[in-house]
């Protein structure tokens, strides 16, 4: 039997009869958009996360676009992210009107270097070109970035900060999520995810009441919200009073119904997901580099990534053996032509480094152990073959 990259039936078979439930009672009502479950699973997702107001929206993209926009970020501005990650990171920014300025990682982790990023943000202040607004720092593979040393940095400097949890929803650091640190933190629920639905969809988490009230009117159309119409006289739906500049970044509601099946088992699958990663560690350990999680974080383990010297080599060598493995990214952000002409002070040396040498094997909650011995003893194998 192939072994699975990610098993998404495995989950859904556990999950049984009352995720179909669930998806077949939206269906039957009718209120296929901002549905009852929609409040419900923005409900249950601030409680996981430890946010006071959390927004659901289209996708993760549209996720960190949505702050973004609610800060006024545009042309002339620049947002500080690192460049290994994927693409949806540094898109915003240009879709904004504002500049990405990328920043190296920290080898191990691959999240954010906060003294690279201090260093970026003093560089671009003295060439004088951009205007320094916010930093966007990436839970890259599930584990939490250095939020105390960001948000030192971003401090320092007056900046906005974001937590890019796309693949990390759910990672902590010292028992805190990453909202704690941030002004807001986005994730996506993309099916691969950690916690994904059966479609796109994303979410904002924030501690700003009156960022979620614009985030609110941002997500359709610029609609009004209660604060815009506050003494005045307006007897329609809101969606006809349009305020701002928007988007229509609505969730579907069968994408709530399906998060909120999956919101009861989560925390056990993250428990699960550490148990493959502690048994991955236990068997590489000694022939490849294997992932560092933060001192005092808790990582979700989107991906399970190695570093190896002969990486193509490997990769080969798996898919003959008919194991998956995958490669993120093979060309980080800005050695990509459309993303080259935005600035990368100082260069990125440990993202260009660990472009050509990570790999990512199977990692799922599902992982059978004879699976994982099978991924172990092929890696070994190769290693010991190829010294």
């Amino acid at each position: 039997m192939p072994i699975p990259f990610i098993d998404l039936q495995a989950q859904r078979a556990r999950l049984g009869q009352p995720l179909e439930d669930a998806i077949v009672k939206v269906v039957r009502s009718g209120a296929y958009i901002m549905g009852p479950e929609i409040a419900e699973v923005e409900k249950q997702l601030g409680v996981f996360g430890q946010a006071p107001f959390v927004l659901s929206c289209g996708s993760g993209t549209e996720a960190i676009q949505l702050p973004l926009m609610a800060w006024g970020i545009g042309p002339g501005d620049a947002v500080f992210c690192p460049s290994f990650t994927f693409a949806a990171t540094a898109e915003v920014m240009p879709l904004v009107g504002a500049s990405p300025v990328f920043v190296d990682v920290l080898p191990g982790t691959y999240n954010l270097d906060p003294v690279k990023l201090d260093a970026a943000i003093e560089a671009i202040k003295a060439e004088g070109k951009l205007t320094p607004r916010a930093v966007i720092a990436v839970d890259l593979f599930g584990q939490p970035a250095d939020y105390p040393a960001i948000a030192a940095v971003t401090k320092k400097h007056g900046l906005k900060l974001i937590a890019d949890s796309a693949q990390g929803f759910g990672c902590t650091l010292n028992g805190q999520h990453p909202i704690h640190w941030a002004d807001v933190t986005t994730t996506s629920f993309f099916p691969a995810k950690p916690l994904g639905c059966y479609g796109d969809g994303g979410a904002v988490l924030c501690k700003d009441e009156r960022l979620h009230d614009l985030l609110v009117s941002l997500r359709v159309h610029g609609q009004a919200v209660k604060s815009d119409i506050a003494g005045k006289t307006f007897d329609h739906d809101p969606k006809y009073l349009n305020m701002r500049i928007g988007m229509n970044s609505r969730m579907d509601t069968i994408q709530a119904a399906v998060l909120l099946q999956k919101l009861t088992i989560f925390e056990d699958e993250i428990a699960a997901r550490n148990l493959v990663a502690d048994r991955y560690a236990a068997g590489l350990g000694d022939v490849v580099s294997v992932p560092k999680v933060i001192e005092g974080g808790v990582s979700v383990w989107a991906q399970y990534t190695i570093e190896t010297e002969d990486r193509d080599g490997l990769v080969a060598h798996l898919k003959a053996a008919e194991i998956p493995s995958a490669v993120y990214y093979p060309i980080p952000i800005h050695r990509q032509e459309i993303y080259s002409r935005y600035p990368a002070p100082g260069g990125l040396p440990v993202t260009d480094a660990a472009a050509d040498r990570v790999m990512s094997l199977p990692m799922h909650p599902y992982l059978t152990p004879d699976h994982q011995d099978q991924v172990i003893a092929a890696i070994r194998a190769f290693v010991k073959r190829n010294g």
